[in-house]
């Protein structure tokens, strides 16, 4: 076994360029390759996880790296090694993925629009199908990479097609919902035609993804990327690149981007840093973002662009990062955290923090639902590191109550017209077979549901009704549990290969109170 400080001179010598004796080069490179490429790329520029390199990396501590690669990391799908490695190879993996590349690849505008797949032009404006096109339910399959769409009256499925590997950050709609969009980790983006059944298009606007959106108008998707660290505009009628935004602050350090989501009363898409406590907002009028009267605000070129127009980003400066953030109704406040749970609230408006928030442990805002409580809006958030669900008064960023949980969860789902918010215990180390029923007035847990003992239970979506309720097992020999949402009773089992979420058009394109956005 080579020590510790082999493997660190090995490093030294891809920064300097000079060989130094008795490395052994293969040993850290067959071990990245044996455990982390399946899910982080062989070239570390990621796959279903993040791509591993310093730039990445940056808010990350050598320590906690070293301590993630033992013991894995909550709320992801990152193991922990610390039985199958000893003390120097674990030590060696973490000083790995600290070590520049020798090389990166581009990908600009050039390589994006290089890769454009256009699979069919002037489909029918006719579906090939008789449903109710807005009770539609596009369910990712992650267990075999697969997508179906599914009527939600009958629930049956009326097609299933494959997808590029690892999909993530949910799929988008067009706002008549005749499309869907999807993205993948390793940044291939495909526009589906839903009436027709068929993939219209595809290309790769990143090495490796975070999430897209798509704009309320249907005219452009905005892609978010961890590598490179940029924003990617494409036109959704064959996603042809529009421009490439390098994410950068006034000192040229570069960023991932968190997430990028469209905010269409405003008419602008939306996008938290990784490594830059800035939120971007990104008019995609005509014409830069509105200045409110009275108002100054902070417009900044983003690199690249030349002259005011679409895509300009407004920038606003924060006490913290934002690794997960949430709207209200109308748009106007953002509410964000860091994976700290350091909880902050932004008005879009006036482009400043006006509140914090009291977010204990690990709050998935990007799962929070909102409802009428009292009279007052509220939002609620699940938690990924403790076994509780925070509810919020929306009119003052007052904490109403910790809802006490059988653990940590990932999901929270509900929906206008049912009484009850309903969550998981994804996270759990116990427990995850387990759905818990909230009651939206009394924020107790009202009832828990098993649908299959033993078997991971997650991601409720609703018929775009609120009758009934669609619920994931989370595995690989799978299914969709249907219930009626009022009853809480079962009524349907369909097979599915690991169905990590399912998505109703009507309360997506509708922006439900009780989904994510």
């Amino acid at each position: 076994m080579k020590t510790i400080c082999q493997y660190v001179l090995f490093s030294m010598s891809l920064l300097t360029g000079f060989a130094y004796a008795e490395v052994d080069v293969t040993k850290v490179q067959a071990l990245y390759q044996q455990h982390c490429a399946v899910c982080h790329g062989a070239d570390r520029l990621g796959a279903a996880g993040p791509a591993l390199l310093p730039g990445n990396l940056e808010r990350l501590r050598k320590s906690e790296a070293l301590k993630t690669i033992s013991e894995g990391r909550i709320a992801t799908q990152m193991p922990g090694f610390q039985t199958q490695l000893n003390t120097d190879e674990l030590q060696a993996l973490s000083d790995f993925i600290y070590t520049p590349l020798a090389k990166l690849p581009a990908w600009g505008m050039e390589e994006i629009r290089a890769s454009r797949i256009v699979h069919h032009t002037d489909l029918p404006n006719k579906p090939v199908f008789v449903a109710d096109l807005l009770n539609l339910f596009v369910v990712v399959e992650t267990g075999d990479h697969h997508a179906s769409i599914l009527d939600g009256d009958k629930f049956e499925v009326i097609q299933r097609f494959p997808t590029r590997y690892a999909l993530h950050g949910g799929p988008k709609f067009s706002p008549d919902g005749r499309y869907v969009y999807f993205a993948s980790r390793d940044g291939w983006i495909a526009k589906y035609d839903i009436w027709n059944l068929k993939l219209v298009a595809e290309v790769r606007a990143g090495i490796n993804t975070r999430n897209m959106a798509v704009s309320g108008d249907g005219r452009y998707a905005m892609v978010a990327n961890y590598y490179p660290n940029t924003l990617v505009a494409l036109d959704t009628r064959d996603l042809s690149p529009i421009r490439v935004i390098d994410v950068k602050d006034d000192q040229g350090k570069s960023s991932r981007v968190s997430a990028v989501y469209d905010a269409a009363p405003r008419h602008s898409f939306v996008a938290a840093l990784k490594d830059i406590p800035e939120v971007w907002e990104m008019s995609y009028d005509d014409h830069p973002a509105p200045v409110y009267p009275g108002l100054v605000h902070d417009y900044k070129m983003a690199e690249g662009l030349a002259l005011p127009g679409p895509f300009a980003a407004r920038r606003i400066r924060l006490d913290d990062f934002l690794d997960d953030f949430f709207f209200d109704a109308n748009y106007d406040h953002l509410i964000g955290a860091s994976r700290e749970g350091k909880g902050q609230v932004i008005n879009l408006n006036i482009a400043r923090k006006i509140a914090s928030v009291d977010l204990p442990g690990m709050p998935h805002l990007g799962s929070g639902i909102s409802w009428s409580y009292h009279g007052h809006p509220v939002l609620a958030s699940p938690n990924l590191k403790e076994g509780l669900v925070t509810v919020i008064d929306m009119k003052n960023w007052q904490t109403i109550k910790q809802i006490p949980t059988a653990g940590p969860g990932f999901f929270m789902r509900s929906h206008e017209n049912n009484p009850y918010a309903w969550v998981d215990v994804f996270n759990g180390k116990r427990d995850r077979d387990v759905i818990q029923i909230i009651d939206k007035q009394s924020l107790e847990v009202v009832k828990q549901l098993k649908p299959s003992p033993g078997k991971v239970a997650a991601h409720t979506e609703f018929t775009r009704d609120g009758k009934f309720a669609l619920v994931s097992i989370w595995e690989m020999e799978g299914e969709l549990v249907i219930y009626d949402a009022m009853t809480l009773k079962e009524v349907k089992r369909l097979p599915m290969k690991k169905p990590s979420g399912k998505y109703n058009v009507f309360n997506k394109i509708t922006r439900s109170e009780g989904t994510s956005h």
